[in-house]
Formats: structure tokens, C-alpha cells, sequence
């Protein structure tokens, strides 16, 4: 047995979103812990000149879930002790918060891969998430593209 208790899924309804889910669902199941699917609604910075017309619940945080609740249950992991949780903000600044807020011994997330000054440009979310967290970060980075034949 891992020995994990919370276990953090980070998804962000990219390709990716399913590799992460097996993964933490796998070692959810092996540790008999508690999965906890995150996503995180990139919200603009305040400082940006743009309108912040947010509500008390904005409907894209209800869709989230909705979209969270069909992928548990198309990976069939309907019978893991598993929550989730929405929330708009700032990825690397609200995942690591919120993992800490949940105790979680680990965060399971996908990076893009980027390189070069795509990198430069947009950053990383697992990057700061991995040099932020508390605890133990578990980075899926895509393969590459086979060489054509």
C-alpha cells in the first residue's frame, strides 16, 4: 500500500485529462485514499483592463462539474471516495492553495511539454504547482510524435 490519504487531480479538459484521471484513480484504488478532481477556470488578473462580470456561482464552475462527473464516470471510478472541486482563478496559485487546504499528500497533473518561447510565453502551471506544493507532484508529460516512417 502507497500510504496516500488525498490525492489531487488537477485537469484541465485537455488531452491529457484522462491520463491523469486513470493514474490518480489507480493510485487512489492502491492507497484506499480519497480522490479529490480539481479544475481551476483561468480568470484574468485583476490589474488586466478587463471586465471581472463574475457571479456568486459563475455557470461555467456548474458545467466543470458536470463535465467532472461524466469523466468519473466513463473511467469507471463511480466507487473511489472521490469530491470535486471548481473553482475560477489562477491555476498554479489555486491548485497548490487548495491542495493544501485538502491535505493532500499528492497532486497528479499534466504538463503541455511546451519548450522554447512558447514556455517563455505562457509559463507553466505544473512548473509553479511543482515548485509551490507541499507535498509530492506527479508530472505526466505527453509523448512526443512518432517520427514519420
Amino acid at each position: 500500500m502507497l500510504g496516500y490519504k488525498n490525492i489531487v487531480c488537477a485537469l484541465n479538459f485537455d488531452e491529457h485529462q484522462n491520463a491523469v484521471l486513470k493514474l490518480g484513480a489507480a493510485l487512489t484504488r492502491e492507497s484506499d485514499a480519497t480522490l479529490h478532481l480539481l479544475h481551476i477556470a483561468r480568470i484574468p488578473f485583476p490589474d488586466m483592463d478587463v471586465p471581472l462580470p463574475i457571479g456568486a456561482k459563475p455557470r461555467w464552475e456548474d458545467e466543470s462539474r458536470a463535465r467532472l462527473e461524466a469523466m468519473v464516470k466513463r473511467a469507471g471510478a463511480q466507487d473511489l471516495k472521490y469530491s470535486i472541486e471548481i473553482k475560477s482563478g489562477v491555476p498554479d496559485l489555486d491548485i497548490v492553495q487548495i491542495a493544501a487546504r485538502l491535505g493532500a499528500d499528492l497532486i497528479v497533473i499534466a504538463t503541455h511539454g511546451r519548450t522554447g518561447f512558447q514556455h517563455l510565453a505562457l509559463g507553466s502551471v505544473a512548473e509553479q504547482v511543482i515548485r509551490h506544493a507541499e507535498c509530492p507532484v506527479l508530472v505526466i508529460r505527453p509523448r512526443p510524435p512518432a517520427p514519420p516512417e
